[in-house]
């Protein structure tokens, strides 16, 4: 409560300048242990968290020790562990003794997801970045940044930071942007010496950059493959994202100077990403699916890459956070899910000091504005677990079953800052314990 007093009433510059300063001491404290690294950073408003784990797994298969800091979880060498803080970037002092924990480990690469808001309040700085990676761009945060060009410009923030950065022996400073998406040639733009652009192929000209052009793509159940310079790739987490994810994770490595050969084995051993479109087995006769898509786009892609399941209904169990996290998008979401979902059940996820039931009202309203009917294909359940539990129950064999929002997040932020324990994952597998299936 104090400190969001004194963030009121202290001016935003005063702000800015506390953020700068503190980044750059916590660096000081550390004894900038980036300078030590080769530093990877991953902007976007999707698929950061996968296309980081991507570029770590990648670059461990080819023998370097590595360290990457993700929403989902935190890797120092061997050591991995769950992210449980709420933040996507933690803190300054936390940020720099976790890369000097990297450091001392041995870690040749620290790859760091790199979010807009962690951009605004500095957690960059201090950081001596030499790649950048952009995913792509929609709305989101937009309340926090005061609107989109604002967003946009954060993001930018990443790249303009990296090419200002002091250059480390034998390494220039590169990006890699997504050039199927409308932004891109405002994050290809800034001056970095090596620029690499990965997509489609929608791009018209690769005169800008070192193009990384996926072709012959096709996605199943099961897998995505696709070429790229005469390579064949076996991408195993499916989806069209994902396809991209897994190209922003090539073109980096191969920024970096590993072989198409080395990429090529990496990606066949890459894994679908903890909490994202997660197949959760007890024997079930329909699936049950856990996704972290909390955003429309995130969601729509979601929806893209299921319709390769052919189930009969999807049962999903969806909501929206509060704490002033775009509240625009509960209308926006409720409707996505009236059309897309045979049942709507929705409830809490994340309110923070936001009153639940004005959530899952905000976006069961707009459900229902879209056709469906409370109590027939539409429910309103406060209590995630009960939720859960109901979508189960209705659950009939070849049905799908979506909990979107949470992926493998560990905790659930409630009122007063707290964070209690929580995992949609676990709560899964009791609703089909309590409902007779198990292996």
């Amino acid at each position: 409560m104090l400190k969001a007093l004194v963030r009121r009433f202290t001016p935003e510059p005063i702000i800015s300048a506390y953020h700068f300063v503190l980044a750059n001491l916590a660096a000081f404290a550390y004894g900038h242990p980036s300078e030590e690294l080769i530093v990877i950073g991953v902007t976007g408003t999707n698929g950061k968290s996968s296309t980081t784990h991507f570029i770590g797994k990648i670059l461990e298969h080819a023998g370097e020790r590595v360290g990457w800091t993700t929403t989902v979880d935190f890797k120092v060498a061997e050591r991995e562990w769950p992210n449980d803080k709420k933040m996507t970037m933690l803190g300054r002092f936390q940020s720099q003794r976790l890369l000097r924990e990297m450091v001392k480990a041995g870690c040749k690469y620290a790859v760091i997801e790199t979010s807009s808001q962690g951009i605004a309040q500095s957690r960059h700085v201090g950081i001596n970045y030499d790649v950048a990676v952009f995913t792509n761009l929609t709305p989101e945060h937009i309340e926090s940044h005061g609107g989109f060009e604002n967003y946009k410009k954060a993001k930018g923030r990443l790249f303009s930071h990296t090419a200002a950065g002091a250059h480390k022996p034998g390494l220039e400073k590169m990006s890699v942007v997504n050039i199927d998406d409308e932004f891109a040639p405002y994050f290809l733009s800034f001056k970095t010496g090596v620029k690499y652009g990965y997509g489609l192929g929608q791009a018209k000209s690769h005169d800008a950059f070192v193009p990384v052009i996926a072709s012959n793509v096709a996605s199943d159940r099961t897998c995505s493959t696709f070429t790229v310079e005469g390579h064949d790739f076996h991408l195993k987490p499916f989806g069209s994202f994902n396809v991209y994810n897994g190209l922003a994770a090539i073109a980096t490595c191969r920024a970096l100077g590993l072989s198409w050969e080395v990429i090529q084995d990496g990606v066949g051993k890459l894994l679908p990403v903890p909490g994202r479109l997660e197949l959760i087995d007890e024997g079930q006769p329909f699936l049950v699916v856990v996704d972290y898509a909390y955003e429309p786009a995130a969601l729509q892609a979601a929806y893209d890459a299921l319709s390769l399941m052919k189930a009969k209904r999807i049962i999903h169990v969806t909501g929206s956070a509060g704490g002033g996290r775009d509240i625009a998008r509960r209308e926006v979401l409720g409707r996505m899910a009236a059309e897309h979902d045979a049942v709507v059940i929705v409830t809490n996820e994340d309110p923070y000091d936001d009153d639940p039931m004005q959530i899952i009202n905000d976006v069961a309203g707009a459900a229902k504005k879209a056709g469906k009917v409370d109590g027939e294909n539409l429910w309103r359940i406060q209590d995630r677990q009960e939720a859960i539990n109901k979508a189960v129950a209705l659950a009939q064999p070849g049905d799908l079953v979506l909990l979107s929002g949470k992926g493998c997040e560990p905790v659930m932020a409630v009122a007063h800052g707290r964070k209690e324990p929580w995992d949609d994952r676990l709560a899964a597998r009791k609703a089909l314990h309590e409902n007779g299936y198990a292996h």
